[in-house]
């Protein structure tokens, strides 16, 4: 067997790439930018061909830094970001931009089909409800707003599939990213025709549906020449990258659930029954026969990025003099604070909002300035206000009766060990944070290696390479301060979802 195995994670903001060994031990990552376009309010979208140039550049550079032969490489693992659209001709060509996660622009065709169909009867087969950051209302979109385009459309891709479809030249569709769709069948794991034609989704633009560990094609002569891999290498289908990263963070069995700290934030809890709740998300895991019962907020380690770009320039001019970078001196400065950030309160509500309120219209708020109050504060508050999120979802959870003992952390934020110890303070559990920022990634070469024959099994996989490097016990008096400010947090977006609404810029 060869030694290594290629991961490659379509986040955000960015590509990541990295070539890892059987152990888990990373040879060599590399990185990939491309922009997310805001043409209008309540749009936000990418141009896959952005990922894919981004992506054969991280290859090579990963290639080259860690001096190995892509001969050497015995498979690759795909994830990426959920609700894509990726609209592709008969000759594979992108039709247009796709509109990501965080796109609310099918809002309206949203409130009209679960009037037409009824929200419960979709709820009833996909086990989501229908809101206009899945991939479902877009397809609509295409047909409503650019019926040239959509006259054109051969298959809808996902984040994934669209870079295995570039990468083997298959056409494929993960078991994992089927959520996306509100004619899946959650249940079952299958397309329901009867659905597609009640909401209008040809059958034709859905590829079948295949495990997330199943070698869907190999590299091919073009893909080779313009990624630097080694044509004939197996590729696996992927999947989502919070069901990736889940993975990638050990969590194989019900019960265990994974904190997302990327761009977005959130929760997955494995489940081996099925367990809809119309406020949370539910989909496959990417281990077979196993659910997520999902949490997806807005804000997350994103929240940071904007904070560290907009308030943080003297942070940067002098990184080089303290030998810290300017995310880093932001943590000193919210560690200062102490918790519960002195009243001050954030609603990290940066792109609306999806689970579980669902309001695209929510907008961010910071509540409690004053003159006392310092970018410290804001800061803190700000980490509060992301965790304060992921608290509401847990506790939605645990109302539908799922039990969450302990988390583990991945993506950058858990990089953060005061972010990391608000999380467990303010939800009351232990946090376990394993290599986190190659989580995502690893789950990918994880479900390669399965697919290739070099792990025998999952659970052999997770033994071999998640490594637990630090663990968080929740400070119950902090505990006992954020009970409060947790009840501070609802009730502001009680009194001012209204307003919200009426300002809001989805339709705007």
């Amino acid at each position: 067997m060869k030694p290594y195995l290629l991961g490659i994670d379509i986040g955000t903001s960015a590509c990541k790439v990295a070539i890892f060994r059987k152990d888990g031990t990373v040879v060599a990552s590399g990185t990939g930018d491309y922009p997310v376009y805001y043409p209008k309010p309540g749009w936000a979208e990418q141009n896959p061909e952005e990922w894919w140039s981004a992506v054969c550049q991280a290859i090579k550079d990963c290639l080259k830094k860690g001096q190995v032969d892509s001969a050497d490489i015995a498979g690759i693992g795909i994830d990426g970001q959920s609700w894509s659209a990726i609209a592709i001709d008969q000759d594979g060509k992108v039709l247009t931009n796709t509109p990501i996660w965080m796109d609310t622009r099918a809002e309206d065709i949203c409130e009209r089909l679960n009037k037409e169909i009824g929200a419960d009867q979709i709820f009833a087969l996909a086990g989501n409800s229908l809101q206009p950051s899945y991939t479902t209302a877009k397809i609509l979109w295409y047909k409503e707003q650019m019926p040239k385009i959509y006259d054109q459309i051969h298959k809808i891709l996902q984040s994934n599939s669209f870079i295995a479809y570039r990468l083997t030249g298959v056409i494929s569709q993960d078991m994992s990213q089927g959520y996306g769709l509100h004619c899946f069948d959650m249940q079952h794991g299958t397309w329901n025709d009867e659905m597609c034609e009640k909401l209008g989704i040809p059958r034709q633009f859905l590829p079948e549906l295949v495990p997330c560990h199943q070698v869907v094609g190999r590299v091919t002569a073009l893909a080779a020449r313009e990624s630097g891999l080694a044509e004939g290498t197996p590729v696996v289908a992927g999947g989502l990258d919070a069901a990736c990263g889940t993975l990638g963070a050990g969590v194989l069995y019900p019960g265990e659930t994974q904190e997302q700290g990327g761009q977005a934030g959130g929760m997955s809890i494995c489940m081996d029954t099925y367990a809809a709740d119309p406020r949370l998300i539910l989909g496959y895991h990417v281990v077979p026969d196993r659910w997520l019962l999902q949490g997806g907020t807005t804000g997350g380690g994103g929240v940071m990025r904007w904070m560290e770009r907009e308030f943080g320039d003297y942070e940067r001019s002098t990184s080089a003099e303290k030998g810290k970078s300017s995310l880093e001196q932001f943590n000193d400065k919210a560690e200062a604070v102490s918790a519960g950030s002195d009243g001050l309160v954030f609603l990290p509500y940066m792109a609306g909002e999806r689970s579980p309120i669902w309001d695209p219209d929510a907008k961010g708020v910071f509540y409690g300035l004053d003159f006392s109050k310092t970018k410290g504060h804001m800061i803190r508050s700000a980490m509060e206000g992301v965790a304060y999120a992921l608290e509401h979802n847990l506790q939605i959870a645990e109302s539908t009766g799922a039990e969450v003992k302990e988390l583990r952390a991945m993506g950058g934020s858990a990089n953060s060990r005061l972010w990391t110890q608000i999380k467990s303070d303010i939800t009351g559990k232990p946090i376990v944070v394993p290599s986190s920022d190659t989580a995502t990634t690893l789950g990918a070469v994880i479900l390669a290696g399965v697919g290739v024959g070099m792990y025998k099994d999952f659970e052999e996989a997770v033994k071999l390479t998640v490594k637990v490097t630090r663990k968080h016990e929740p400070d119950m008096e902090n505990h006992k301060i954020y009970e409060k400010q947790f009840q501070t947090y609802l009730e502001l977006y009680e009194q001012l979802k209204c307003i919200m609404k009426k300002t809001g810029g989805a339709k705007q």
